[in-house]
């Protein structure tokens, strides 16, 4: 079972068991996870799920795409180069996820 790691802008650090198959998003929603809205319920059509992806981590998903670019535009905090839509990491088998949650999402 992938474990997410969600790190808050504070620092503080929680750690919640996943589905495989489901998103590091639908994972935070699910999970009362604070600073994760996802408020398109993950079709890219908003940025509510925006997050730091661990910098070891970023080859272990697919690229960007040009949707998700876009969509990263318009995120409230500025991007990074690790920036992620939280709702395009889904997770696999053996496979843990270390995100960390902007300061703003809307």
């Amino acid at each position: 079972m992938p474990k997410v790691f969600y790190t808050q802008p504070d620092g503080a650090e929680r750690v919640v068991d996943g589905k495989v198959g489901d998103s590091v998003m639908r994972t935070a929603v699910q999970n009362g996870v604070a600073g994760i809205v996802g408020q398109c319920g993950g079709v890219l059509s908003c940025a509510t799920c925006h997050v730091f992806l661990a910098e070891g981590e970023l080859d272990a998903y697919p690229p960007v795409s040009e949707d998700e670019d876009e969509m990263l535009d318009c995120a409230a905090t500025d991007r990074e180069p690790n920036s992620r839509l939280s709702c395009q990491l889904v997770l696999r088998e053996g496979t843990d996820v270390h995100v960390t949650i902007p300061p703003e999402q809307l």
